[in-house]
């Protein structure tokens, strides 16, 4: 469903003032092209099926919705029970996603917790304990609340389900269904996934409820925004092509294949003289949050991330990925190389092909609709410097 507004403020859009005010207060004045479009029919209670990549504004879209349709915190005989509820992913995404809605939330004198693996489950109860409006949880440390009766969701009355299409990716989806079939009340539902494949399909057509559909940047836009270069490299000097991409870049993503990879990679990147850290599940929670905020605020230049580490990484400003081990298929190269050209940004998008992967990589390509050539670099190539502006037919 397409729909057209006549401004591009939220206040157009049926936002209250106050939640203007906070967004004003945040340097927040336009509205993306999802919040536009989906903002209204949220803000009216609709269920809502929204198509949109990591980076196109989603989370202010539901957010902004889930805040003023709970309004403010009313008064209660004891804590406040969970109204507002956000599923996503990942760690990481629960942290990112907890950080916008805070402001908001505080707008309107309403309470968040943020409940995930990887941090105490004790200092969690306790919150939720004292009471709290809105959950921000990873469907596995929601059920395990769940189940030891330290969250009640009989309250519920708007849900969200971020990043739908990774929850499914990772086989939380019998998990996610578990957890709706325990919201007793009726509610609103609002499912973002930035394709609608299979199993997210059967989340629409069984858990929303007549929803409107909505979507912006489809897979071809999200190829063309970006600039993509596959180049041609010999193992003994693969770890010094990465460098060289790096040392050329302010911020850069290099996806490896497996968590030892990365950590290998990270210490030979340090050793060429390039500030990299890595991003991976057999990291403490408390080191992922450093790197993690450390590359956010550019005092890191460089974050080495296996695929599920960094599944629902919202940082701007990445400039350059880096697929150090081809991607398995053209949905993962579309997912990692999403990191880059958000928000109508540039980007850049970098393949590195053994002689061996190159049938792989084509593949990919071909599905993917690029033409762009394979082509032979050594490490003191000139033109790794500035791959987003050389030209590879000019080959």
């Amino acid at each position: 469903m397409i729909a057209e507004q006549t401004g591009t403020g939220f206040a157009s859009l049926g936002v209250e003032p106050d939640l203007v005010g906070a967004l004003d207060a945040l340097g927040i004045s336009e509205a993306f092209p999802i919040q536009k479009l989906t903002l209204p029919d949220a803000l009216a209670g609709r269920d809502i099926c929204g198509k949109a990549k990591t980076g196109s504004g989603k989370t202010l879209a539901f957010g902004v919705a889930l805040i003023q349709r709970l309004g403010e915190s009313v008064e209660a005989t004891g804590p406040p029970a969970p109204r507002g509820l956000v599923l996503v992913p990942t760690r990481e995404l629960a942290g990112q996603v907890a950080d916008v809605l805070t402001p908001l939330a505080a707008a309107r004198r309403l309470s968040l917790v943020a409940c995930y693996g990887g941090t105490s489950l004790d200092d969690q109860v306790q919150a939720l304990r004292e009471g709290c409006d809105v959950v921000v949880a990873t469907p596995g440390r929601l059920i395990d609340l769940r189940q030891r009766d330290e969250i009640d969701l009989a309250k519920v009355s708007v849900v969200v389900l971020d990043e739908a299409d990774r929850m499914a990716d990772m086989g939380f989806t019998p998990q996610v269904e578990w957890l709706l079939r325990h919201l007793v009340g009726s509610h609103q539902t609002m499912l973002f996934s930035a394709t609608l494949d299979s199993d997210v399909d059967r989340l629409v057509r069984h858990e929303l409820s007549d929803p409107v559909h909505h979507e912006v940047m489809s897979e071809s836009s999200t190829v063309s925004e970006m600039a993509h270069r596959f180049v041609q490299v010999h193992q003994m000097d693969k770890v010094k092509v990465a460098a060289a991409v790096c040392q050329a870049s302010s911020r850069a993503i290099v996806f490896t294949r497996t968590k030892h990879a990365a950590d290998r990679l990270t210490e030979s990147l340090r050793q060429m003289k390039v500030d990299a850290r890595p991003i991976h599940g057999d990291l403490r929670q408390k080191e992922r949050e450093r790197a993690l905020k450390a590359f956010s605020e550019g005092r890191l230049p460089v974050l080495v991330a296996t695929d599920v580490a960094a599944r629902g990484l919202d940082v701007d400003d990445v400039d350059v990925v880096i697929h150090f081990d081809p991607p398995d298929d053209h949905k993962a190269y579309l997912h990692r190389s999403g990191r880059t050209a958000r928000a109508g940004r540039a980007g850049l998008a970098v393949t590195l092909v053994l002689w061996n992967e190159q049938a792989g990589v084509e593949r990919i390509q071909k599905r993917l609709g690029l033409t762009s050539p394979i082509v032979e670099m050594f490490s003191n190539d000139p033109r790794l410097a500035h791959l987003a502006s050389w030209d590879p037919s000019e080959v």
